[in-house]
């Protein structure tokens, strides 16, 4: 059993103001003993300002921010950041830090759709990775990610038990619908629990954005790989505790053959 902290909350555009409710968050994750907190895609700085002047490498003065507070109170932290691509453009990069590890997952799939077109600014990923906490093998995936059910398989393949799926959803027209199924039917289709945390609604805060950028509706969701919901956020910042049980995962690949009877 792995105890997992989501942390839904709205970022600003400026990365030192945001360290304060990743520190806030982690404590209270911590106190209620999760050995993993996880924080949006974007937490370092949100969509919809310049990415390219907030970029740090993750040996940079943020990212090693959030790792002394992973290590101060003995957990895994996970949270949205952008480091430099050598091409000009952002990586847009899930932060893994601390019980022992500090690297970084790049988002594979770049959100081109909806009138939005995220590789303008920033570059693609092109691995997967997981990392073991406690003997539960962890996977990552980025927001748009949550649409190409292989990236999930391909972790269910390493190993991946669970996925930790950090988003800043665009809103829009049935786009809180289509974010509850795509959560459900990643956990189906590779028999992984996912954990989806998302960006809170700004408006849910009185908190005003760019209205084009994908700031997020909040609704962060867990499920397992029966697709059950055992946890949902509503649209404004807040945080939840879960536990995860790896013999879930394999009891849901056993019952619906979902890796094993693969033919294509």
């Amino acid at each position: 059993m792995l105890r997992i902290g989501l942390c839904q909350l709205t970022s600003s555009a400026d990365p030192a103001e945001n360290l304060a409710p990743i520190r806030e968050g982690v404590a209270r994750a911590a106190g209620d003993g999760a050995r993993v907190v996880v924080f949006p895609e974007a937490a370092m700085a949100r969509f919809g300002v310049p990415l390219g002047p907030v970029a740090e490498p993750l040996d940079g003065p943020w990212a090693k921010s959030v790792s002394a507070i992973a290590d101060e109170h003995g957990v895994l932290v996970v949270a949205g950041m952008f480091t430099p691509s050598a091409d000009g453009r952002v990586r847009n990069t899930l932060l893994i830090t601390g019980l022992g590890h500090h690297l970084g997952y790049d988002k594979i799939h770049l959100y081109d759709a909806f009138g939005f077109r995220e590789s303008d600014t920033v570059a693609p990923g092109t691995s997967p990775v997981t990392v073991e906490v406690d003997g539960v093998t962890l996977g990552f995936a980025t927001c748009y990610d949550v649409r190409f059910p292989e990236l999930f398989r391909a972790l269910a393949d390493r190993g991946a038990s669970a996925v930790v799926l950090p988003t800043s959803w665009g809103a829009g027209e049935g786009k809180r619908d289509q974010w509850e199924v795509l959560v459900r039917a990643r956990a189906l289709d590779s028999g992984c629990w996912v954990l989806g945390c998302g960006q809170a609604d700004p408006a849910a805060s009185g908190v005003e954005v760019n209205p084009k950028a994908p700031t997020g509706i909040g609704y962060s969701t867990v499920a397992d790989g029966f697709g059950r919901v055992h946890a949902q956020l509503g649209a404004g910042p807040e945080s939840v505790v879960v536990d995860i049980d790896p013999e879930v995962a394999e009891k849901a690949r056993n019952a619906t053959g979902a890796l094993a009877n693969r033919r294509l």
